[in-house]
């Protein structure tokens, strides 16, 4: 809290607490006596306790949630420990219950225990807590609780063994102000507060020793401010039932005390203007908005401050909303903004949609003068946020500026953003006419159809992006999408050599149609490998098929490559769950391509992943940075087939079993004796090893991609970083991992190619933060592709994390730093497992 403003105080609300509650069991202060003799005589069965013996006995204690004489959840129990100088545990013990959800006379039970005998215990002494102090504030910090001798903790509302009771003793005084001390509530100064803690600690010992008592120290989480117990605020639905239900319970609102009638957590009142704009701030709106002080508008420039303000808005991540005053800062120098490219974005958020007249000034009259955007702004005019097909025509004519190759690397989002045209809903009809917002088509699908006719390598993709999405459950977009798939086709036969074309993609989808089915029977079969491939073998090289040799044909995953035929004796079948085949194409140049096909995977995964490597690598390589980044080329054929283009390479955990270490594979395959600082490899190959070492966690810490055990780790034959990205890479959001095999491959965390790597890391970050809306508004657009987790998740907000755009460039550096020197030892073990369920699956 600032000095200066003393007056001023700061709270939190339970409501907003979502995380479980927590606590940690220190420490049991206090002398325990045993059983005097006579005692023993009269119960022999007394000197089995615990206490009776000499040095410390296993005590352990149990705690459990309790709220209106009923237990919340079930006992916990710290776990066992041999005590050797006093009884310390410091054991969290975490609640399966957020704070939200506690009632306010929540209490947790605490009950020391000792053993008794063979599979008995006895208790040492019980204490029921108060989680809420008497002004609904939560506790905090370190806490006393007194044990209620030879007593289990009840738990009761009238508890008979309260934690605290009114009788206070001089440790009781000093604790208290302890708490305040560590709160900030009293001056701090480090040579008083070192003598103040030694008497104390003499003080403490003296009262435990004279003190016949038991307490059990507790540490609760110590929240920066208060939290004030708020249950969360009921959200009325407002609907005919709802409404019918009140009125039936009106008549008992007269009769009802007031106290009951005026509660506003009781009762849930119906208002069906709820939903509407408040008429006090719409009034207020259209005064500021005033389109008679337009003219003035045009002359308006802002000063210093509001000009530093309009840079802070405009350097806002796509999904940051505007508040209504930086709606109205915008609007109000909206003239002047027309020549900020990052300017149009938050623009058109601050327009009212249902103000013909401000919808009208913006479209008809901004939009067309303002100066040409970026493509990442462009991207995010397509996605479902903007629904007048004016911008969303404005921003097509922006992507006309891109060339074929970078508008390949976009192609797949421009796909799904047809769903967001308006032509892709049948409800264009239900629309008001009347409104000021245009539903017209954008042009969006002639665009990709005319730029997909013109090449052939982006009209290839084109086409199976499009037959992925017909080919989904979703019928009233697979009609859309069907109609596009039309469209293009007459397009093409329109075209030069459009017939000719045509049947390429006839015989593109016979050659897929083939495979796949092929592939679904390996897949389920229950033969053993050996015999899969041989049945794979002779299914290609029966010429009945036609796979063996046949036209040249472009491949559809890489329509640069011309095949002529599948090698039958050189294809195989994959020891993995789903047996994927491993098919090698014969290409018209002579050499070989090979390639993966695998049936009952959604490849979607990988291909968006390996697009937005792609994308990254280009964006790096831009600023002059080469990671030696080599994605493989991903196509998926269907929503659960595709193909991939396979790079002979190895697998780090075969390496390291062969080998040793990455070190010795390298020193036996590009020895260099000669070298200096290198350890007897070549410089190039250990240059080449440490910077796509480092593309390769740069870019899997921005997309959270899984799976990335040893042996989804390649080393291609020059030693580059290839990714295998297996089931799962999938935007999740684990910290950056680097694993020791790599690390010591550099020579340790001490050496200078470490400290290389580690720079590399942190140039490719800065770079690749630059770019992070056009990352952000890719993923945005994909969210509604319908893919395993990406669907119904928040992928948009879990990746503009990673980027830490909320913090300074050097902060973001240095927080990457922290998360990358975080090498986790729980990975080795994990590796270790798949090991084995390799070895035992082959």
């Amino acid at each position: 809290m600032d000095k200066d403003n003393r007056d001023d105080f700061t709270f939190a609300k339970l409501s907003d607490l979502r995380f479980p509650v927590t606590f940690r069991i220190s420490q049991l202060e206090g002398t325990r006596h045993p059983r005097p003799f006579t005692e023993l005589l009269e119960k022999p069965d007394l000197r089995f306790h615990g206490v009776q013996h000499p040095g410390f006995s296993d005590l352990y204690v149990t705690c459990q949630l309790v709220a209106d004489n009923k237990p919340l959840t079930i006992p916990f129990r710290t776990s066992f420990k041999s005590f050797k100088k006093d009884y310390t545990w410091n054991e969290w013990i975490t609640l399966p219950i957020r704070y939200c959800d506690l009632p306010l006379n929540a209490q947790i039970t605490f009950t020391v225990w000792d053993i008794s005998g063979p599979r008995s215990a006895t208790p040492v002494g019980g204490s029921t807590f108060r989680l809420f102090g008497k002004n609904w504030t939560l506790r905090r910090g370190k806490h006393r609780l007194l044990l209620w001798p030879d007593r289990e903790a009840d738990g009761a509302m009238d508890t008979t063994t309260a934690s605290k009771v009114g009788t206070r003793d001089e440790m009781g005084r000093l604790e208290k102000l302890v708490k305040k001390y560590e709160r900030g509530d009293l001056p701090k100064s480090d040579w008083l507060d070192a003598l103040a803690f030694r008497k104390m600690a003499e003080i403490h010992a003296a009262e435990t020793e004279k003190s016949d008592n038991l307490y059990l120290y507790i540490d609760l989480p110590r929240f920066d401010f208060p939290v004030i117990f708020s249950e969360p605020e009921a959200i009325p639905v407002a609907s005919t039932s709802t409404a019918t239900a009140v009125t039936a319970v009106s008549p008992a609102l007269v009769q009802a005390p007031s106290s009951l009638a005026s509660d506003p957590h009781l009762w849930a009142i119906v208002d069906p203007d709820i939903a509407k704009e408040n008429p006090v701030e719409d009034k207020h709106r259209r005064l500021v908005r005033s389109h008679r002080s337009s003219p003035y508008d045009r002359e308006l420039k802002p000063n210093a401050k509001i000009r530093d303000e309009l840079n802070e808005i405009m350097n806002y991540a796509p999904s940051q909303p505007l508040t209504s005053e930086e709606k109205d800062i915008i609007w109000k120098f909206r003239f002047y903004l027309t020549r900020d490219k990052r300017g149009l974005t938050k623009f058109l958020k601050s327009v009212t949609w249902r103000d013909p007249s401000e919808v009208k000034q913006a479209v008809e009259e901004l939009l067309p003068q303002w100066t040409e955007i970026d493509i990442d702004d462009a991207l995010e005019l397509l996605g479902p946020g903007t629904v007048d097909s004016r911008v969303r025509a404005f921003a097509v004519k922006q992507l006309d500026r891109a060339d074929d190759e970078e508008l390949l690397l976009y192609l797949l989002q421009l796909v799904q953003a047809l769903k967001f045209e308006s032509a892709a809903s049948d409800q264009r009809s239900a629309r008001s006419t009347s409104s000021a917002i245009s539903y017209d088509d954008s042009g969006l699908a002639d665009f990709l159809i005319s730029r997909a006719v013109r090449n052939l390598i982006l009209g290839n993709r084109f086409y199976w992006y499009l037959m992925v999405e017909v080919a989904l459950e979703d019928r009233v977009m697979a009609k859309m999408y069907g109609r596009v798939v039309f469209k293009y086709m007459n397009k093409i036969l329109e075209s030069e050599n459009g017939a000719e074309r045509r049947d390429m993609m006839r015989r593109q989808g016979e050659l897929i149609a083939a495979l796949s089915k092929r592939a679904k029977e390996l897949r389920t079969s229950k033969d053993p490998r050996p015999k899969k491939i041989d049945k794979l073998r002779a299914f290609l090289a029966d010429s009945k098929h036609g796979l063996a040799t046949m036209h040249p044909l472009p491949l559809p995953l890489n329509a640069r490559i011309e095949v002529t035929g599948i090698i039958p004796e050189k294809s195989s079948v994959f020891k993995s769950n789903m047996f994927p085949m491993l098919l090698y194409f014969q290409c018209s140049d002579g050499s070989e391509y090979p390639v993966i096909f695998k049936d009952g995977d959604d490849m979607r995964q990988d291909q968006l992943v390996i697009q937005l490597f792609t994308l990254m690598d280009r964006l790096l390589r831009k600023e002059n940075l080469d990671l030696k980044v080599t994605p493989y080329d991903v196509l998926a054929t269907g929503p659960t087939q595709g193909m991939a283009q396979f790079i002979p390479s190895k697998t780090i955990a075969a390496i390291v079993s062969e080998n040793g270490t990455l070190l010795n594979y390298m020193r036996a395959h590009y020895p260099d004796e000669g070298s200096v600082g290198t350890f007897g490899v070549e410089p190039v190959v250990i240059d080449t090893f440490v910077r796509s070492c480092a593309g390769y966690c740069v870019m899997t810490y921005l997309l959270g991609v899984g799976d990335r055990h040893l042996d989804n780790l390649l080393l291609t034959p020059d030693v580059d970083f290839g990714y295998i990205l297996g089931r799962d890479p999938k935007p999740l959001a684990p910290p950056v991992k680097v694993c020791k095999e790599m690390v010591d491959a550099m020579g340790g965390v001490q050496s200078v190619h470490y400290a290389r790597f580690k720079n590399f890391c942190f140039t490719g970050f800065t770079i690749l933060r630059k770019s992070a809306n056009l990352i952000l508004n890719l993923v945005t657009l994909m969210v509604d592709a319908n893919i395993p987790h990406i669907k119904h998740r928040d992928v948009h907000e879990q990746v503009l994390g990673k980027f830490c755009l909320d913090l300074t460039e050097e902060q973001a550096i240095e927080h990457f730093e922290k998360l990358l020197n975080d090498i986790s030892p729980f990975t080795a073990v994990l590796d270790r497992m798949h090991d084995w369920a390799q070895y035992w699956r082959s």
